[in-house]
């Protein structure tokens, strides 16, 4: 093997192991690369887009026993691109190579209940909820909770696996359509806005950040993110930054982790989940340049190799927001462009502070119009099939 456990900082020109090889997994990759690392990437996609740039890719299940001895055999370091890897393989590799994040934060990512308690004991405040494994558990659910939100414990993401319900009736039946896994109950409480931070924290427990995100979703995806000064009050940034330090050091985390915030009406902030991977944001994988700190500078690689956080805390950007512009292939997105120039679409409504006023009809995106705005840059993501699950992953 090319390099022991104890041999950090790992320095460019080794080699960054991922488990993954989806766009999240093509990002870090080019991130890598511009760093002056090799990459191996193992993934079961044969034509994964991580796969089609690395140096090498290694076409096999995430629990292969001799596809993780390869990945080995050719990494100083691995990382993971999303959370619904399953943990023991990282557990089986951590024995021979540094891994980064660790299989606890990942097990715990994958399981809305073990996540909450986690934002408990770190003194983080959650939506009041309730943990609903088996029957007993579903009748012993207090009044207050309803109205709410069934979310399953994993295996859901983008707002699938939730259901709204308004009464005990509707959540006893919400839970018996999910074949009855483990569920969490939260409260529906009055949102204003979401927003995020994401951390970078290296070995030596050296954490920065980026500025608070302000984000806007449609249907459970997100649609838009602003980055500047007066995206949110003062206050409630400072809260979140210090809410996502407090979870990070908590798991005494290595890596780039993204943890995402509601703030309600009354101004309050409750912690929603974290995702411990590069995140996909806009400002995460470099789309708002404007950004005082490059997000390159702090992907996963840095601390997954030894390195400490960039050396530049997060800073406030100067205002930008970007759209996120999804499809099936990136050949699709790309045609999209071109048919923007003839199809007159509406862009997105921005993020209003009132809520109960009616939304304009969404429609795609006039690709074509925003690509003539100073700096405007888009993100084209996804694969030609859906993934397929391995292990637990809890919703993005």
């Amino acid at each position: 093997m090319s390099n022991s456990k104890g041999d950090l900082p790992i320095l460019p020109g080794a080699t960054l192991g991922v488990l993954g090889g989806g766009q999240l997994g093509r990002m870090f990759v080019h991130a890598a690369q511009r760093m002056g690392y090799f990459t191996a990437v193992l993934d079961p996609d044969a034509d994964s887009p991580a796969g089609r740039v690395s140096h090498h890719h290694i076409h096999t299940d995430y629990g292969d026993v001799d596809g993780l001895a390869r990945l080995a055999g050719l990494a100083d370091a691995v990382t993971t691109e999303f959370e619904n890897v399953p943990a023991p393989s990282l557990e089986h590799l951590a024995v021979a190579r540094p891994v980064a994040p660790a299989a606890p934060a990942i097990a715990i990512a994958q399981d809305r209940i073990a996540e909450k308690a986690h934002f408990g004991r770190c003194g983080v405040a959650c939506v009041p909820y309730a943990a609903i494994e088996t029957a007993a558990q579903l009748a012993a659910v207090e009044d207050r909770l309803l109205p709410g939100i069934l979310k399953t414990a994993r295996l859901g993401y983008d707002g699938k696996g939730q259901q709204r319900v308004r009464t005990r009736a509707e959540l006893v039946e919400a839970w018996q359509a999910t074949g009855c896994v483990p569920c969490v109950l939260e409260k529906l409480l009055p949102l204003d806005f979401e927003c995020s931070v994401i951390v970078a924290r290296g070995r030596d427990g050296q954490l920065v950040h980026f500025p608070p995100q302000r984000n806007l979703h449609r249907d459970g995806i997100l649609a838009v993110t602003e980055v500047h000064g007066q995206n949110m009050p003062k206050t409630v940034a400072q809260a979140a930054i210090t809410a996502a330090k407090n979870i990070a050091n908590g798991l005494g985390y290595v890596g780039v982790l993204c943890v995402e915030f509601f703030v309600l009406a009354d101004g309050s902030l409750v912690v929603n989940e974290m995702a411990p991977r590069p995140h996909n944001s806009p400002l995460h994988h470099g789309g708002l340049r404007r950004v005082a700190v490059r997000a390159a500078g702090a992907h996963p690689g840095r601390p997954a190799a030894g390195h400490a956080a960039p050396a530049q805390p997060g800073r406030d950007a100067e205002p930008a927001g970007r759209p996120v512009v999804l499809g099936r292939r990136r050949q699709a997105g790309l045609a999209a462009l071109e048919r923007g120039a003839r199809a007159a679409r509406r862009p997105p409504a921005p993020v209003r502070q009132d809520r109960t006023a009616p939304r304009p009809q969404d429609g795609p995106p006039d690709l074509h119009r925003r690509r003539r705005r100073p700096g405007a840059r888009h993100r084209l993501a996804g694969r030609a099939a859906a993934r397929p699950a391995a292990g637990g992953m809890k919703a993005a």
